[in-house]
């Protein structure tokens, strides 16, 4: 893994995330989510899913992120519900029904993971993975194991 390059790549995301055009910014959000374990993305993803001027901004940021599936994408979801305004709630609150309505146990994964977030995080992100479970717990998926 070249460290030097994964590094630039978040470094010009995150230039591409304080674009003037809300399409950039959806793109660098998207972009950004596959790096979202490195510390230097963590501050614009947050940024970008609760972009100030465009809800698909935020929209594409919180999918990207979401669809990762893993405790780095959902606590920083989490983390931005727990702030939103209920405009970036709503988005959120769709961008996690369209990934997780479909198999169970992607559903089943992330509630786990969210109940992981209540004990394991502070206070900043314990309210939105209340949220989190909260919503997920609503979605009847489409798959279930046989």
């Amino acid at each position: 893994m070249d460290t030097d390059l994964r590094h630039a790549v978040v470094v010009a995301l995150g230039d591409l995330g304080r674009s003037h055009d809300y399409r950039d910014r959806a793109d660098a959000g998207h972009g950004l989510a596959a790096f979202a374990e490195m510390q230097e993305a963590l501050v614009p993803l947050r940024e970008l899913v609760l972009d100030p001027g465009d809800t698909f901004v935020t929209r594409r940021t919180a999918e990207a992120l979401l669809r990762r599936k893993d405790r780095v994408g959902l606590t920083i979801v989490a983390s931005a519900l727990a702030v939103a305004n209920s405009n970036h709630s709503d988005w959120i609150h769709s961008a996690i029904i369209d990934v997780f309505s479909v198999f169970s146990d992607d559903r089943d994964d992330a509630m786990r993971l969210c109940e992981e977030l209540l004990r394991d995080t502070g206070d900043h992100v314990a309210p939105g993975a209340r949220q989190l479970h909260k919503v997920l717990a609503e979605i009847d998926p489409v798959l279930r194991p046989v």
